[in-house]
């Protein structure tokens, strides 16, 4: 994996894309996914690293959002019931490595238009999610989640917006914890059906914890939601043109 051409540029964008991530509550699968797509990594190192890295951005990003209070546990376990053993079952399944880019890709589009605002505005007039919502809406994405090999942040964060069920930063705080639980199910699911993690890939979540670090203390403490929305807007933007044209 460290032996693919111009490591040193790929190693010098992960933080940045990381904290970009982490910054709004993410792990950053989709986006590590598209670079190591753009930079030639082997299909099957990709989707268990990109897994691995969601594991420990995403849960840096949940501690800083957590302590500064946003984190809505009730909202959470909605999701999580439900998502959590899909995203194993997703983990264990095999789909066409084109295929699950271009899915990954129009998933994304829906997340950009989310965060600039096209539909699902932040609202006040806060509701609760019925049981059958949470379990829908966590079961759907949590197998998608494992099978393309993301956390499922992207999808579940303009879908609150959308539904009213939360604010911003709550969703999220949410979403981090939703990633990283259904990004460690995905990862697991691989591991049972005989897929194994490069000695490189542990070197790659050191890298990206710089960025995932400063990006979760940053997010949840110094930006504003205005910002959040269009930083994130612009990384998705340039993870969707990566899925779809490599």
């Amino acid at each position: 994996m460290l032996q693919i051409e111009n490591i040193y540029l790929f190693i010098i964008i992960l933080p940045i894309v990381s904290f970009l991530y982490a910054s709004v509550g993410h792990g950053g699968a989709s986006g590590y996914l598209a670079l190591m797509a753009l930079f030639s990594f082997s299909p099957e190192s990709m989707k268990p690293t990109a897994l691995l890295l969601n594991i420990f951005v995403a849960g840096i990003s949940f501690y800083y959002y957590f302590k500064a209070g946003y984190f809505n546990r009730k909202l959470f376990l909605s999701f999580a019931i439900s998502s959590v053993p899909l995203a194993y079952i997703g983990g264990t399944l095999e789909v066409n490595a084109s295929l699950y880019k271009k899915i990954l890709a129009l998933l994304l589009i829906f997340a950009i238009l989310k965060m600039l605002d096209v539909f699902g505005k932040e609202s006040n007039n806060i509701k609760a999610v019925k049981l059958w919502q949470g379990l829908l809406v966590g079961g759907v994405i949590g197998f998608f989640s494992g099978l393309i090999g993301i956390g499922g942040g992207i999808i579940l964060t303009p879908i609150i917006l959308l539904l009213h069920w939360g604010k911003m930063k709550e969703a999220a705080a949410v979403s981090a914890l939703f990633i990283w639980v259904n990004s460690a199910a995905g990862l697991v699911g691989q591991l049972n059906s005989g897929v194994s993690i490069e000695s490189g890939s542990f070197l790659l979540v050191a890298i990206a914890l710089i960025g995932g670090i400063l990006g979760g203390y940053f997010g949840s403490k110094k930006m504003n939601n205005q910002k959040l929305r269009y930083m994130l807007a612009l990384v998705l933007i340039v993870a969707c043109a990566k899925l779809f044209f490599t």
